[in-house]
């Protein structure tokens, strides 16, 4: 009979080994998304000042080195290059010269990185409810929230911030529950870096400076090591940020301050969205514009039993608060609530902007999974319980509900492959592209532009777009073969044959004058691409 320590090694072992494969097989589905050539000059920029720094005189032998602006001519240079610029030196040491190669490389490593991600929040969940198996169907649930899947591949700024402050969370409640130096500086370590992929993280030492305080009024036994620690962590965290931070190394504190005031000023006053099937300027979207995203884009099952879950948790508090607090586990569901209620209520309460759905506030979704943990816990504490406990029928009926909701949930990833970032969990698609942005990202663009190429034996072709979407034809071309980009001649609406639109600001139908539509996409009934021809 197998142990039960080495049967958990091997299925924990074979979900991540499976999640590896499946990035390996499917990173060259996607496409390239709006600002991801951007990003990555950023890295390329911030690779230029370190080798200056570090190596000056074999940087000035790397070809086109000239070329590649100096730092104070980098727009982007508040933006945090910790995943950015070892990705460009992985480039190198991997010899990926051609835009299709850099780009789908880039596409393996961001997935690498969510791995990473659903790792560290395995072993989250799995601490909080001291259960491996807890543990993996958090990571599960994870894994099958559709439009996290496809970002994972692409989304170089929100996922990998996911991952980057899941780690810092997991440190965290590391610390708490032990705090040696040791973990402090492990703590500090994930907070620096978190800080290093994106400012919002500055909301860990916040946690971290609230929850020690409440540990030593709790534990006031362990003052001494709270106190030691605590001091480490906040010697360490600049250190580690100003490091992992090129842009930081002259003016640190001037530089921080004004990557932090353009982090939390940007005002993309002029950008239109699609919500509730009206075109509103970010800048007067509604309150309730986050937490609709939200509930529209997860998993039904997940949204239920997360509320269970929080149910659970606000009624056990409010009825003994004091004692409540004692519980080491009750104290992590607080953290967990802060992690996912505060920046929900912050982005609420100062009417801050955001664009593209909710993918701003993705970092706080993990601990809206660990609230659905909770609310499994909550209906069935323990195994045994399902089949045994009063009122079983309804118990399970109720996992026989979830249990369909999941098999559906894989079945639409399956299906809607590889665009499962329009994801809609309770919309029909008529209903969802009338009502809600669709491809925000433009990746559809790409395939778009191979059926062109594929039906069309002209040695040129001409393709144009909406103006202010020629950026998404740009990407488009980076993935296609260099025999294939050469084809395509890209020009104004006028002059073009085709015409290719992902109704990124154009929802309402096309008029006749840009021609017939030869080509579309349709994700569950929402039309997200159209190719059109003229004569």
């Amino acid at each position: 009979m197998i142990p039960r320590s080495q049967w958990r090694r091997w299925v924990v072992g074979a979900f991540f080994g499976i999640l590896t494969l499946l990035g390996v097989l499917l990173h060259r589905d996607y496409g390239v998304p709006w600002d991801e050539q951007l990003d990555r000059l950023n890295g390329i920029i911030n690779a230029k000042y370190v080798a200056l720094h570090v190596v000056p005189d074999l940087a000035r032998h790397e070809e086109n080195f000239a070329n590649i602006p100096e730092m104070s001519e980098n727009q982007d240079a508040d933006h945090g290059v910790l995943f950015q610029l070892p990705l460009v030196v992985l480039e190198r040491v991997a010899r990926v010269n051609d835009s299709r190669d850099i780009y789908f490389f880039r596409h393996l490593m961001i997935f690498f990185s969510f791995v990473v991600g659903v790792y560290a929040f395995y072993r989250l969940a799995r601490q909080r409810f001291g259960s491996w198996r807890m543990g993996l169907l958090g990571a599960t649930a994870l894994v099958l929230s559709p439009r996290f899947f496809a970002e994972a591949f692409y989304n170089y700024k929100d996922l990998v911030f996911v991952t980057f402050f899941t780690i810092g969370i997991y440190a965290l409640v590391l610390f708490l529950r032990r705090p040696t130096w040791q973990r402090a500086l492990l703590h500090a370590l994930a907070t620096g870096a978190a800080i290093d992929v994106r400012t919002m993280a500055v909301l860990l030492p916040a946690f971290t400076l609230v929850f020690g305080a409440l540990e030593l009024g709790v534990r006031p036994a362990r003052r001494g090591q709270f106190a030691t620690g605590l001091g480490i962590y906040l010697l360490v965290v600049p250190i580690v940020v100003v490091i992992g931070w090129p842009y930081l190394w002259e003016h640190p504190v001037d530089h921080f301050v004004a990557a932090f005031r353009s982090f939390s000023r940007y005002h993309p006053s002029d950008l239109l969205l699609v919500y509730l099937g009206k075109e509103i300027l970010a800048r007067e979207l509604p309150w309730h514009y986050v937490p609709v995203w939200l509930l529209i884009t997860t998993p039904l099952s997940y949204s239920l039993l997360a509320f269970v879950g929080m149910g659970a948790v606000l009624r056990a508090a409010l009825q003994r608060p004091w004692q409540w607090l004692r519980q080491t586990t009750n104290r992590q569901d607080l953290l967990f609530g802060a992690w996912f209620g505060g920046p929900l209520l912050a982005i609420i309460w100062f009417q801050s902007v955001i664009y593209d759905g909710w993918r701003h506030l993705y970092f706080i979704y993990p601990a809206f999974l660990l609230f659905a943990l909770r609310g499994i816990r909550a209906i069935w504490p323990n195994r045994k319980q399902l089949f045994t406990m009063p009122l079983r029928w309804w118990k399970a009926g109720l996992a026989t509900l979830l249990l369909l909701g999941v098999v559906h949930t894989i079945v639409r990833m399956v299906r809607d492959h590889p665009y499962q970032n329009v994801y809609f969990s309770c919309l029909p698609g008529a209903v969802a592209e009338r009502l809600f942005e669709r491809d925000y990202w433009g990746l559809s663009g790409w395939q778009g532009m191979r059926w062109i190429l594929a039906h069309d034996p002209n040695p040129q072709v001409t393709v144009s777009t909406d103006p202010r979407a020629t950026i998404m034809l740009h990407n488009s071309r980076l993935l296609l073969p260099p025999a294939e980009r050469a084809r395509v001649i890209m020009t104004s609406p006028i002059q073009a044959h085709y015409f290719l639109t992902v109704y990124r600001w154009h929802p309402l139908p096309y008029p006749t004058s840009y021609g017939r539509e030869v080509y579309r996409i349709r994700v569950s009934g929402n039309k997200i691409l159209s190719v059109f021809k003229r004569p």
